[in-house]
């Protein structure tokens, strides 16, 4: 028999007190490793998941989202994961899915899975579906495919993909790194596929860190220097625009 693929479960969390040990008990549900990177928190968040069975790791400082999840996804590197799923501590992702990303990334081995939110129009604020539209245009482009959703951080990343990984995040590019390791994977011959998830935003959660704005202007100066570096890469413009996208309605994979 095959052994099935281990998978690690990383949340990065920063100031989630509200909502992180709902996320957390639903998750130990469906998986066993969990890894919480508490991201200098100054409420209790670290504190919520007390008596709960996950790695707990509390950074001194806040350092980003792409901080947090490297040093996440380096823990489960070294804890001998083969599949690392990342999802929000702010509980708009849907633990309940968790075994259906899990059953996708089995039939989908080697590729990364990202569950897409923006088919739910209605339930995602105006100005981040504009902004997370106008993301993807240009990461499709410079990945060579057509992106259904870049922002959503409910992943499954391959093993493969993460031990191979060049990338630098940093504190001021927090949201950067999940967009760009999308060109990354695809320079690597890892496709995306796209997973249909629900979202839902709470009342008791907090604010987003996500500025449509700034953090937009950031993701567009990365895909600009990637586009320049190989003259423009005019065929992954055309790949983004008439290639369809490999696509899965995740409830349909048992």
């Amino acid at each position: 028999m095959t052994r099935a693929p281990r998978f690690v479960l990383i949340v990065p969390a920063f100031n989630e007190a509200m909502t992180i040990r709902g996320v957390v008990q639903g998750a130990l549900a469906h998986i066993n490793d969990i890894i919480v990177i508490d991201d200098g928190s100054t409420d209790e968040t670290a504190e919520r998941l007390s008596g709960l069975p996950v790695h707990v790791f509390k950074q001194k400082e806040n350092q980003g989202k792409s901080l947090s999840l490297w040093r996440g996804m380096q823990i489960a590197l070294d804890l001998g994961a083969e599949n690392i799923i990342t999802m929000d501590a702010d509980g708009q992702h849907d633990t309940e899915e968790l075994p259906l990303l899990m059953e996708a990334a089995k039939r989908y081995p080697k590729k990364l899975i990202v569950g897409a939110r923006l088919w739910s129009r209605a339930s995602f604020p105006m100005s981040r579906y504009l902004a997370n539209k106008f993301a993807n245009f240009w990461i499709g482009w410079a990945s060579g495919q057509s992106i259904d959703d870049s922002q959503s951080g409910f992943r499954i990343y391959p093993s493969v993909l993460l031990k191979n990984c060049t990338l630098k995040p940093s504190w001021r590019h927090s949201f950067v790194f999940e967009s760009e390791i999308i060109i990354d994977a695809a320079r690597k011959g890892i496709p995306c596929v796209f997973a249909q998830i629900h979202t839902t935003y709470l009342d008791t959660s907090r604010p987003s860190h996500f500025n449509p704005v700034t953090d937009i202007s950031m993701i567009t100066l990365m895909v600009g220097r990637h586009l320049i570096s190989r003259g423009l890469f005019i065929s992954g413009l055309l790949k983004s625009l008439f290639f369809k996208p490999i696509r899965i309605n995740i409830r349909d994979v048992n």
